[in-house]
């Protein structure tokens, strides 16, 4: 084995302790702690436990209008859950109506219910000359000076300033076009004659939280204006969404409120973790039993294979679920499947009486095409189930889907790695350490 062949083995392996390691218990390096990555993975909330509530919106809106609508209800609705502070709360859209919050480890569930059901307030206001204020901050009313709610606004939408830079136009009624007039008549003021901008400003709040505070460049005389920014097209459409979904007075009606205890889902899960562990550890023994050093590398590589698939949850933001665990065990089974074929294959080309290099060359090759045509079938069914599946169907094609990749790059590339490199070494050549 060549100095280059030893180390790209040793980089290998060690990036496999570190990375396991990682995710399994942290880092401790002097002053600086690194939290193990797994304590970092959202639980479901079959898992977890809380409160899942389903709202039915009443509205006469049909068609493109109700989509609209209902993406303004969920927005509104995902920034008055945010700023409960309740820890990653999952919200879809169920049919063409209905909109199902899961709220994972909520502990006050009467009050989350009780603040997520009101109709949101949107307010402008006119922020006093010589005070200053930016979108994120609470209402003060020491600050500003309420001008009217969100009733009077009509429309708000994407549009793009003279530089074709995205920006928001708002349009009012013929009442609220007066007041916003006299309103920003006031922002600018004058000095020797001439506007002055220095100050003013028109603050747009929800639920008591400025979400903009736009410059007052001009009176506004006719009720259009136009909030311009250092927007993205992204950040303009979803202010532009908050705007209107505060003045639409879209009522919610409950359907379902459920609450459900962590102890089934810990209960379960506990059992399915050490289902997992002692199927792994019996999984481990067959495979270095039978095949040795190829299934002491597999062994390795299915460890690598459980850490990547926690990191890329992680990364993801993906919520673990009890179907979701059922998809990594079944993707588990799928790269143990893998490896199986290829060192049968090995082990075929070695009872032929060829060199180890050739055998691990022919065993990988033939059995690349059996595992590529299983698991990309399993990736389309994967792939169907999350595009109409809903909830807990999505989290185990999520990890179905995030499984087979993972299971094929740990077979295919890992395993297929590390073993050319021993193929090298003069000490790891004996074929009976392959099974033959």
């Amino acid at each position: 084995m060549t100095f280059k062949q030893r180390a790209v083995l040793i980089l290998i392996l060690l990036s496999m302790v570190v990375m396991t390691t990682w995710v399994a218990f942290g880092f401790n390096l002097g002053s600086m702690q690194v939290e193990p990555l797994v304590s970092q993975l959202k639980l479901g909330l079959d898992i977890e436990g809380g409160v899942v509530v389903v709202y039915e919106v009443v509205t006469e809106e049909t068609g493109d209008d109700l989509k609209v609508l209902m993406e303004q209800t969920k927005l509104v609705l995902s920034q008055r859950i945010n700023a409960l502070g309740l820890t990653e709360p999952n919200i879809y859209i169920e049919g063409l109506d209905r909109i199902r919050i899961e709220l994972p480890g909520v502990a006050n569930a009467q009050e989350a219910l009780k603040l997520i059901g009101t109709t949101a307030q949107l307010q402008f206001a006119q922020v006093k000359n010589g005070v200053g204020v930016k979108a994120g901050e609470l209402y003060d009313p020491e600050k500003m000076d309420l001008i009217f709610n969100g009733e009077y606004v009509k429309n708000a939408k994407l549009s793009a300033d003279q530089y074709n830079n995205p920006a928001v136009s708002l349009s009012l009624n013929s009442e609220g076009a007066d007041m916003f007039r006299v309103a920003t008549s006031e922002s600018i003021g004058f000095t020797n004659g001439l506007p002055d901008r220095s100050n003013g400003q028109i603050a747009i709040i929800l639920d008591g939280k400025i979400i903009s505070a736009p410059s007052v460049g001009v009176v506004i005389a006719d009720g259009n204006a136009q909030i311009t920014g250092n927007f993205t097209a992204q950040e303009a459409q979803e202010l532009a969404l908050l705007i209107r979904g505060g003045a639409l007075p879209a009522e919610l009606e409950e359907l379902q409120t459920s609450a459900i205890g962590p102890t089934l889902g810990r209960d379960a899960l506990d059992s399915s973790l050490k289902a997992a562990a002692v199927g792994f550890t019996l999984v481990i023994l067959f495979m270095v039993g039978y095949y040795r050093l190829p299934g002491l590398v597999a062994s390795f590589s299915l460890v690598l294979y459980g850490a990547i698939i926690m990191m890329l949850m992680v990364s993801l933001h993906a919520t673990l679920t009890l179907p979701g665990v059922a998809g990594i065990v079944l993707s588990l089974g799928m790269a143990v499947d893998a490896n199986v074929i290829i060192f049968e294959r090995i082990k075929e080309e070695l009872k032929e009486g060829k060199t180890l290099k050739a055998s691990l060359g022919h065993g990988f090759s033939k059995a690349l095409r059996t595992i590529t045509d299983s698991n990309i079938t399993t990736l389309i069914a994967a792939v169907v189930l999350f595009n109409f599946g809903e909830g807990a169907i999505k989290g185990f094609a999520v990890t179905l889907m995030l499984g087979i990749v993972t299971s094929m790059f740990t077979a295919i590339i890992i395993t297929k790695t590390i073993l050319h490199q021993f193929s090298h070494s003069k000490f790891l050549t004996n074929t009976k350490l392959y099974g033959a």
